[in-house]
């Protein structure tokens, strides 16, 4: 199984390391032409702005997009999350608009706000680190929420697009990354 992390900016190393935990090596994505190459893609946290910066470079952001049309399963954490959603506010910005929903940047709180709480994934306790992130303020009818914390959704899932706003990668539950790699089963089969 071959999975790609994009790794044009951000925590795409933690992504690495989780997955490898999982007992799989990782793709690091940095050009369109990798794309073939993958069956299932991570969009790790970081600065969504600089992001789009990147992926708008050489057409990376448009081969990501008809991949994951395609039905390529995507996950994005935080700022892969904004990249995913279809609304972007807080100040509002581009996106790849692969997810019916609105996302808030920055909604929990500037850097020294970041914190770990304990919330629900798929109705099972997990550590959740916040940092910088994205709140899901309006969901599509078609999305369906995974994971909740403090009382608002904050895993959600539309068919092969999985969003997070927290950052699964650096806690030592591999329940989210797992989910995606169920995900490239399933289609593969």
């Amino acid at each position: 199984m071959n999975v790609g992390i994009l790794a044009v900016q951000g925590d795409y190393e933690a992504h690495a390391q989780a997955l490898e935990r999982l007992g799989v090596t990782p793709v690091l994505v940095k050009h369109a032409r990798q794309l073939p190459q993958v069956q299932g893609l991570v969009l790790p946290g970081g600065e969504s702005t600089t992001c789009l910066k990147f992926l708008n470079r050489d057409g990376l952001g448009l081969a990501i997009g008809a991949a994951v049309r395609g039905g390529m399963p995507v996950l994005g954490t935080c700022a892969g999350a904004i990249l995913l959603a279809a609304r972007v506010e807080n100040p509002p910005q581009d996106s790849l608009g692969l997810l019916d929903a609105t996302v808030r940047r920055n909604a929990y709180g500037r850097q020294l706000d970041s914190f770990i709480a304990s919330g629900d994934f798929l109705s099972q306790p997990m550590e959740m680190v916040f940092i910088r992130a994205p709140q899901f303020d309006a969901l599509g009818p078609d999305v369906e929420v995974l994971g909740h914390c403090r009382g608002r959704p904050v895993f959600v899932r539309q068919k092969n697009v999985m969003a997070g706003a927290f950052h699964p990668e650096l806690s030592k539950n591999g329940r989210v990354h797992q989910l995606l790699l169920d995900a490239i089963r399933a289609r593969s089969s």
